[in-house]
């Protein structure tokens, strides 16, 4: 069952949908767009409540969706054209975390859960509303896969989805480029999302480790995130298509310094 929620007026212009909106990388997506290359920005997540939320600071609109479902969310993809307007960018934010655990400890509910929504629910929501970008030959949709996606992790479940994303944007390109419609991915390093800030809080997680790497010594912000994301939903990447952007703090760059001792302290 689709809900949605109005905050706004249906409107001719540029029409937005992210997924995973309500909160973290996926909220903030949904204000850079809303700031720069949208007219009507779509919150779609799990959370109605807290979608409400976020789509009434930016006059958008909010409907409850799960991209675990394919058939709701392929229903939930026809109402938004109808009620909406066309969708010219989908940014596929919505992804559920994992805790590092050795393979024979990681129940396989967990690791069927991760991968039903971080790689398979990408791919789900993408046919979905690429159907109709197709019929009008536009459209540009934006996968959030990671670093962990690009380098080997102790998290058995959530790297490999994130490496089919990156893997899934390369050819859902290829198949729907000569269609005019564009898929590139953005790679988050470590990231301070509020999910981030309570697992540091609760000590899982430490700072110092998260950046040690770094060439720029901190965390992302979500923010920067969409900045990036922003940039290639709009025309000005009209060429880009297929790729796979990280926006780490140099943390791909630094992490084989650890060889040599680590990286270097800054000088000047």
């Amino acid at each position: 069952m689709t809900i949605m929620e109005t905050t706004g007026v249906a409107s001719s212009g540029r029409v937005s949908v992210v997924t995973g909106g309500a909160s973290g990388i996926g909220e903030a997506c949904v204000r850079q767009l809303a700031a720069t290359t949208s007219t009507m920005v779509v919150v779609l997540d799990r959370d109605l409540d807290k979608a409400r939320a976020v789509a009434k600071k930016v006059g958008g609109r909010a409907y409850a969706g799960d991209v675990g479902d394919a058939a709701a969310l392929e229903a939930c993809a026809a109402t938004i054209e109808r009620e909406c307007g066309p969708v010219d960018v989908l940014v596929n934010s919505a992804g559920i975390l994992q805790v590092p655990q050795r393979p024979h400890d990681l129940p396989m509910a967990i690791w069927d859960d991760v991968v039903k929504v971080d790689q398979r629910g990408t791919y789900v929501a993408s046919v979905a509303f690429a159907r109709a970008m197709i019929a009008r030959r536009r459209g540009s949709i934006v996968n959030i896969a990671s670093i962990a996606g690009m380098r080997s992790m102790p998290l058995h479940a959530y790297a490999p989805a994130k490496a089919a994303v990156i893997a899934m944007t390369e050819c859902l390109a290829s198949e729907w480029g000569p269609s005019g419609v564009r898929v590139n991915a953005v790679s988050p390093g470590f990231t301070l999302t509020p999910a981030l800030q309570e697992a540091i809080d609760r000590g899982e997680r430490d700072t110092a480790h998260l950046i040690v790497n770094a060439a720029l010594r901190r965390l992302v912000t979500p923010d920067e995130i969409a900045r990036v994301v922003a940039f290639l939903a709009s025309d000005a990447a009209s060429a880009m298509t297929g790729a796979n952007v990280p926006v780490d703090c140099g943390w791909l760059a630094g992490t084989s310094w650890s060889t040599y001792g680590g990286l270097r302290e800054a000088t000047g």
